[in-house]
């Protein structure tokens, strides 16, 4: 199990390094162990990409100390690189679609982060669209785009993946990753393959989210409740090939929803629907490996919980499903 052993001279040091957990439900044959990336000083895997895309933009001299940060996102991204900001000298502006987590926005705020609001109609591409608007008016500025940056792949090629290879001494047998950028299950993959060429790679998605297209599969748009992960636009992030995935699984907010109070309620996770829909994707491939119907070169499956439950309680994450999927 990864951890932290000695001193940190500022919190960026604190980022990653993340427990890998096993899950009790998983099956006896095949464990399922879950990144917990709650434990980042942010709260949530994001922060790994925030250090990363910050210090090395310094680093390139793509922007200088003093300068601004421009991003589009929901949430956890903003929180992530507010908390670099606030350590490496820099501005960050967040372009914010309305109808997200009122408690990641009220977060990024407190980090010092100006937050512009946008209707919900354009999605991220038109939070996208404006913060391109918003750097080109200002001396100094930048929109990283995690939905485009390499260096989003980068952060987890170089610590996530190869800490889950550490913890388990490199036999992975499958990765079941949510996606939304897709950065994170680009990078681990990238990592694991090095090691383990065989490694069988599935992609989590909400139903209503249209990803599978990418491999051919039938997908048919509609409303979705999970957050933080699927699209509706499957050119949306340029950080997916569908040549490293092998399948898209796709899960229902009423079964994610399930999962968030299961894991709270049983196993002590307090963690986000994207988490949940990870956690019920894994548990039904470790259960597939485990009866002989998918194949895998080891006999794990690794998942990531990105965020924590603490970040949607105002959307009533746990009240009946009835409370949450009518919660605005």
């Amino acid at each position: 199990m990864t951890t932290h052993e000695t001193s940190k001279a500022s919190v960026l040091e604190a980022i990653g390094q993340t427990p890998l957990i096993e899950l009790d439900a998983s099956p006896d044959a095949v464990p399922v162990y879950t990144k917990v990336e709650t434990f980042n000083p942010g709260g949530s895997v994001k922060d790994r990409i925030g250090k990363h895309i910050f210090e090395t933009l310094l680093d390139r001299g793509e922007i200088d100390p003093g300068g601004t940060i421009v991003e589009p996102t929901a949430g956890n991204t903003g929180i992530g690189m507010a908390i670099a900001a606030t350590r490496l000298d820099l501005d960050a502006v967040f372009v914010v679609p309305e109808g997200f987590s009122v408690e990641k926005e009220r977060l990024m705020a407190a980090l010092g982060a100006e937050i512009v609001h946008i209707s919900s109609d354009g999605g991220m591409a038109a939070a996208a669209d404006r913060a391109h608007e918003i750097a080109a008016e200002r001396e100094n500025a930048v929109v990283p785009q995690q939905f485009a940056t390499p260096l989003n792949v980068d952060a987890h090629y170089e610590t996530t993946g190869p800490e889950i290879l550490d913890a388990l001494d490199g036999e992975v047998g499958a990765i079941v990753v949510g996606v939304g950028s897709g950065g994170t299950l680009t990078g681990i993959t990238r990592a694991v393959r090095e090691r383990v060429p065989d490694v069988r790679v599935v992609a989590v998605e909400p139903e209503g989210s249209t990803f599978g297209s990418l491999l051919g599969a039938e997908r048919e748009e509609g409303p979705y409740k999970i957050e933080g992960i699927g699209t509706h636009d499957p050119d949306v992030t340029d950080l997916l090939d569908p040549d490293e995935i092998d399948e898209f699984l796709r899960v229902g907010d009423r079964d994610a929803h399930a999962e968030v109070q299961r894991l709270a309620r049983e196993e002590g996770h307090l963690v986000g629907s994207s988490s949940g829909a990870a956690s019920v994707a894994a548990r039904n491939v470790a259960e597939e490996i485990a009866t002989g119907e998918r194949d895998a070169p080891y006999d794990t499956v690794v998942t990531v919980f990105p965020d924590g439950g603490e970040r949607y309680l105002s959307k009533n994450i746990y009240g009946s499903f009835e409370e949450w999927e009518g919660k605005a």
